[in-house]
């Protein structure tokens, strides 16, 4: 479907061309692969604001050439304000049904955490970045201030969700400044983000010191200066939870990521805090496995694969969780159950390790689509990589006033069981599905893929990994290949769903397929041939060559030289 790119010396993958532009600009100026996806990053809370804003969040793999893998966490926490008791005893929003409520509200300013995105690019800038804010801002201001032709998608999710974003005035008049949805490939602006942008530049210029010092000027008005103040206020004459102290309190936080072993391969996630390590488990269980004898995407294959992440998933909703808040069984989160060949599991088996709190029974409907998040990956010159799943504050969202900073609604994450450890407490992080993902061989870089999807996306990269590494397809071939997608957890959204033994099967993957794995047990759907929810690139840094893959299924892009 995509023609393969391939490169020798740097290359960037995003989900379009100005954000991909952006982090290739900052790269052709001399900047590494951090100043190069914060770019991209930033670029993307502009062009991509149907899936992800600057209020949102985002995990991120960094590994500078010859140095070890670090996360970072730029992802938000629960306001002082956000408590179990709160949210059991609120009112039905005006889009709810009474008796027919989510725990959290899937959008609007009480699904709210502090956005943590920002402070995670300013780490990671002021860490392993070369160059100004300044500097990797400049696209992203071009963009909101000179404007950009209105996407496909972001003009369509316009139109579906005009109705719940008139409930916002100023979310009213940031998206629809003529009163109408901007048609696609029409110019669309955002002079209120790009002053944000601007203010914050300006910060750094008049800042007196070293660089750190001037980026810690730029962050603190974000978090502590006028711009808090002016997100802390729209939250409270809006009868939002989050606070100015919830703001100034915040900080992104440089973490140790997870790894795991495949096959000769080092395989890096982001901690328990998100369910980065569900790849890690699916892949010990899956090592046993010659999953190559067995055939692609045969029914025996997939039915060993699916089972796979089916254990993965149940601890992930047993036991994952903020390290901080809660004691994670992790030196023995590696599931050793059995698979079946023979039949599929229709139970939720999480390890039987640990205090586990179950959670209550959902609905078994299909959680449906996630329309949220995108990625960015970067390789440079030099061999430095960047991995990253900015999300949160997609459609609809509430914008903080005149500030042009939506709010994330990532705090539908959580959940309100006694005792779990992904419970809602203040200042606490949510367990988010965001989950970049970085590969290396015998310490030298490999891999680099992130994807957007919410619930879907380890699965999703799990299969593009082990077409690559098992099966030798190339980064687009692995991509494009058609892939299962197994609901069979607890959603990370809204109700929380748990809908056993659903596996949705792309149409390119036979009938005769699809009745063999019905036979296992399997509960199938035939959906239709594109239609997977994750969109992962990639890109595989082999022998002195990127090789880059874009999935079509959501239009992402890739380049390199």
């Amino acid at each position: 479907m995509v023609p393969p790119v391939r490169g020798t010396h740097e290359m960037v993958a995003a989900a379009n061309n100005l954000e991909v532009e952006a982090g290739y600009r900052i790269l052709t100026q001399g900047g590494n692969a951090v100043d190069a996806g914060v770019a991209s990053v930033l670029a993307a809370s502009v062009t991509e604001l149907s899936r992800f804003g600057l209020g949102g969040e985002m995990p991120l793999l960094i590994k500078m050439n010859g140095k070890p893998v670090v996360a970072i966490s730029g992802v938000g926490v629960a306001p002082a304000k956000a408590t179990v008791e709160f949210y059991t005893h609120r009112s039905p929003e005006p889009w709810e049904e009474a008796g027919n409520m989510p725990p959290v509200p899937v959008q609007g300013i009480l699904s709210a955490i502090t956005p943590g995105v920002f402070d995670g690019l300013i780490l990671a800038l002021q860490k392993y970045g070369t160059k100004s804010f300044a500097e990797v801002v400049q696209p992203a201001i071009e963009y909101a201030d000179q404007g950009f032709p209105m996407p496909e998608e972001f003009g369509g999710m316009l139109r579906s969700y005009q109705r719940i974003i008139a409930l916002w005035p100023d979310a009213t008049k940031f998206f629809y400044p003529s009163g109408e949805p901007t048609p696609r490939g029409e110019i669309f602006r955002e002079p209120t983000l790009s002053n944000t942008f601007r203010q914050l530049a300006a910060a750094e210029k008049k800042a007196h010191g070293n660089r750190e010092a001037k980026l810690r000027a730029v962050r603190d008005l974000f978090y502590k200066g006028d711009i808090a103040k002016r997100i802390a206020d729209f939250s409270e004459h809006n009868h939002g939870l989050i606070a100015y102290s919830d703001l100034a309190n915040y900080h992104a936080e440089l973490d140790e990521p997870r790894v795991g072993t495949y096959r000769g391969y080092q395989i890096y996630k982001p901690g328990f805090w998100t369910q980065g390590p569900v790849m890690i488990e699916a892949l010990n269980l899956l090592e046993g496995f010659d999953l190559k004898s067995m055939g692609h995407n045969s029914p025996q294959y997939l039915h060993t694969v699916v089972e796979a992440v089916k254990l993965a998933f149940a601890d992930r909703d047993a036991y994952y969780g903020d390290p901080k808040f809660s004691k994670i069984p992790e030196e023995i989160l590696l599931s050793k159950q059995l698979i079946d060949p023979q039949r599929a599991s229709i139970e939720h088996r999480p390890g039987s390790f640990g205090r586990r709190i179950a959670l209550p029974t959902a609905s078994t409907a299909s959680v449906g689509p996630v329309n949220d998040t995108t990625c960015v990956d970067v390789v440079d010159r030099l061999g430095n990589a960047f991995s990253a799943t900015p999300s949160g504050a997609w459609l609809p969202s509430v914008i903080a006033g005149d500030t042009g900073i939506p709010f994330t609604s990532r705090l539908q994450s959580f959940v309100m069981t006694q005792g779990h450890a992904n419970q809602l407490e203040p200042g606490k992080r949510p367990r988010v599905t965001l989950s970049p993902t970085l590969v290396t061989r015998d310490g030298k870089l490999e891999l680099v893929m992130s994807t957007p999807g919410g619930d879907n996306q380890d699965q999703a990269m799990l299969q593009v990994l082990l077409n690559i590494i098992d099966f030798g397809m190339t980064p687009q071939e692995a991509v494009e290949a058609p892939r299962f997608q197994t609901e069979h957890f607890y959603s990370s959204f809204a109700n929380h769903e748990f809908a056993p033994g659903r596996l949705n099967l792309e149409a390119r993957i036979p009938p005769t397929t699809a009745d063999a794995l019905r036979s296992l047990g399997h509960r199938v759907a035939v959906t239709g041939e594109w239609s997977n929810s994750s969109a992962p690139v990639v890109i595989w840094a082999h022998d002195g060559v990127l090789n880059g893959g874009a999935d079509p299924r959501r239009a992402r892009f890739v380049f390199g030289r």
